[in-house]
């Protein structure tokens, strides 16, 4: 799905909670300062391990640190999601009750549900993205696809006779899929799995010809020698997998990217300052060396980004993701 820029800014700069603090009235200063004044939670709809949780955990304990208040992450996997969703909007409404977003939160499930337990427009105050992950196109190791190009043109030379894996409809590795069978032209099967492990060795015993991954998910069969990398989804190659092409110069379409995200929100109505001050020491917990090595761990990147510019960038992702999931007419209820 296309990319939409964003300005490259210090995660910190000039905007820091002091600078916005300093000019606002003395009772939102107070506010600010006097926050958290409780424990903090945030919710988190992943399970315990893995690269969400363990990156919030991290926040988490810097957070605490800087706070003066315990921060405890709340796990409730399961359900799309509605499970963390529906504990967090039952929660506290002052700012110390932080809820962990994917992307298909706010993007993807208000076109592939008739109903969502969430209104993604007016329940949530979205105030960072954490992250952003940009996927590989994985096959076997003796797969015969040695580019992009050589899976096209066998996809076009046999109709539906390709398939590729997700673990569940609506996802980045689903929607990105779809994606590239619209601008190359060609028409593959879906087959999901229940689990990510199962996609992957399904790939690498070539049950599958393809599957898009992450470095997080794809990446531990690929040091064990039993995946392959033809591409990667980003605008230019990653730094950590510098001899992996990009799509395009691989023989795929140009600017083709898929990207996943997670974000940070609050409760809508939070006074202004307090909002501020969440975020910004939410970026400054996103420094530092222990941080770097988890995102390179987990094939993460830094999104830097101002609150206008995030919720723009959600915006124009959300009508990209539309246009896919209309026109692959994908629907879950």
């Amino acid at each position: 799905m296309p990319s939409f820029p964003i300005a490259r800014r210090a995660l910190l700069g000039a905007c820091t909670a002091a600078a916005v603090a300093a000019a606002l009235p003395a009772a939102a200063q107070n506010a600010a300062a006097a926050f958290p004044g409780k424990p903090v939670r945030i919710i988190n709809p992943f399970p315990v391990g893995g690269g969400p949780d363990g990156l919030s955990r991290l926040v988490a304990e810097k957070l605490s640190q800087k706070w003066g208040q315990p921060v405890t992450v709340d796990n409730r996997p399961g359900g799309n999601g509605f499970i963390a969703i529906d504990a967090w909007k039952r929660g506290a409404k002052d700012g110390t009750d932080i809820l962990l977003l994917d992307n298909v939160h706010l993007t993807a499930y208000p076109f592939l549900f008739k109903k969502l337990p969430y209104d993604p427009a007016k329940d949530f105050d979205v105030l960072l993205p954490l992250f952003r992950t940009h996927f590989f196109f994985t096959v076997a190791v003796n797969s015969p696809y040695k580019t992009v190009g050589d899976l096209i043109a066998d996809a076009k030379a046999h109709p539906g006779k390709l398939n590729f894996g997700s673990w569940s409809i609506g996802n980045p590795v689903h929607l990105g899929s779809e994606y590239f069978e619209s601008v190359t032209g060609t028409k593959m099967e879906h087959v999901v799995f229940k689990e990510t492990s199962q996609l992957y060795t399904s790939v690498s015993t070539g049950d599958i010809q393809f599957a898009l991954g992450s470095a997080a998910t794809a990446g531990p069969l690929y040091r064990a020698g039993k995946l392959r990398l033809l591409a990667f989804a980003g605008p230019k190659r990653s730094a950590d997998y510098p001899d992996v092409p990009t799509v395009a110069e691989s023989g795929g379409p140009k600017d083709f990217t898929v990207t996943g995200w997670n974000a940070i929100a609050v409760p809508p109505g939070l006074p202004p300052a307090v909002a501020e001050k969440i975020r910004t020491d939410i970026l400054q917990a996103l420094t530092g060396p222990d941080v770097a090595e988890r995102f390179k761990t987990f094939g993460y990147e830094p999104f830097p980004a101002t609150r206008a510019q995030f919720n723009q960038f959600i915006k124009d992702d959300a009508k990209s993701i539309g246009e896919v999931i209309r026109n692959a007419k994908i629907s879950i209820d």
